[in-house]
């Protein structure tokens, strides 16, 4: 057989082609094996889930808190701010409601929320551990995390160093006394610890005596009552004292400053319990009952009792702090001591709409 001898162009050819595939599939070349590294594309880190805060106190009170514990955790804070009917907005939301923190201010407002059913219950160590029993709920539903003592406004050169609520009704205080509308809820939760203390039918006296000697009708504010000592109109009042502390940190010059520089701030107890204390109310919050965030709602209210933030409260709302030992405001030091009526809160509570009742009964905001 013939074989063929393939020509010096056609070897060349396909030796090239040879080495050619070789290149291609055998070892590489000396300057190729160390191939480049490949990067590792590290997995997402997932972002915490913000917290939905559902409040009826104004944002800006509360803001640097928030702002602290999201600089702290990292966690967000949607806040919604519902100045009403945050109980019919809860109903109507029902399971779909993105609520994770509900905070309201007063203690009637927040233990509404609980009896409707828009709580859940929490343990928390940390919590029970800052607050003292008498300012939670022994089940878990609610919180307080500021206190708001009812104190005695008066004329800062009026020679009075103490005080009981029951004085007010006395009639050397005629056409003297100032206070807001007897249905703010300030007031009915001092009138329903009143009531508590002393019965219905002594309140109900007590607060005739108080309408008798009001200087003009109960209305207006608590920096109002401040306004209405500097004016000459009343030489006490009842009021909150944490407006104090605001007016007193106003621009020197301003209205508010004078109305706070006219007048001294004294602690008044109930005379009509064995061991009186100074009246309390409170801002507070819960855990929603539909929380998507438990977690985070959780972790936001125990960082709330933190000595950091009740020294924020203290600081930046000049509210006395729930927890004890935390530094105050100076303004607030100044005060003196606070007492604590050791009556439960919920207690207080029970005797609100009784209260409200003899509001109404003596005509007091008429």
């Amino acid at each position: 057989m013939h074989i063929p001898v393939l020509s010096h162009r056609l070897r060349l050819a396909a030796g090239a082609a040879a080495a050619l595939l070789l290149a291609a599939c055998g070892s590489p070349a000396p300057e190729q094996q160390a191939a480049a590294p490949v990067s590792k594309v590290e997995p997402a880190v997932p972002k915490a889930a913000a917290v939905t805060l559902y409040t009826t106190r104004e944002p800006g009170l509360i803001q640097p808190l928030l702002d602290a514990f999201s600089r702290e955790t990292g966690v967000a804070v949607d806040t919604v701010f519902v100045r009403d009917g945050l109980p019919e907005r809860l109903r109507a939301e029902g399971e779909r409601s993105p609520a994770d923190v509900l905070m309201t201010v007063d203690t009637g407002n927040l233990l509404d929320l609980v009896e409707n059913g828009h709580t859940q219950a929490i343990e928390s160590a940390a919590l029970d551990a800052a607050i003292p029993a008498g300012l939670r709920d022994a089940n878990g539903h609610w919180y307080a995390l500021s206190l708001r003592d009812r104190v005695l406004y008066a004329d800062k050169d009026l020679a009075l160093e103490s005080f009981a609520y029951e004085d007010l009704a006395k009639p050397e205080w005629k056409g003297r006394v100032c206070i807001r509308a007897g249905q703010h809820p300030y007031n009915t939760s001092l009138f329903a610890a009143m009531v508590a203390h002393a019965g219905e039918a002594a309140t109900e006296e007590w607060l005739r005596g108080v309408k008798a000697n009001l200087a003009r009708a109960a209305a207006g504010g608590d920096r109002e009552v401040a306004r209405d000592i500097l004016g000459g109109i009343c030489d006490i009042g009842i009021a909150n004292a944490y407006y104090v502390g605001r007016m007193k940190h106003s621009e020197e010059g301003s209205e508010q400053r004078a109305w706070g520089d006219a007048i001294k701030v004294i602690r008044p107890v109930f005379a009509s319990a064995a061991d009186g204390g100074t009246h309390v109310n409170i801002s507070g919050a819960a855990v929603a009952r539909h929380a998507k965030n438990r977690a985070g709602a959780v972790r936001l209210l125990e960082y709330l009792v933190s000595d950091a933030a009740q020294s924020l409260y203290a600081r930046a709302n000049y509210e006395y702090p729930v927890k004890p030992g935390v530094a105050l405001d100076p303004v607030v030091a100044s005060f003196g001591e606070l007492k604590i009526d050791p009556l439960p809160l919920a207690e207080v509570v029970r005797y609100r709409k009784r209260a409200s009742e003899l509001v109404d009964r003596v005509g007091f905001d008429q």
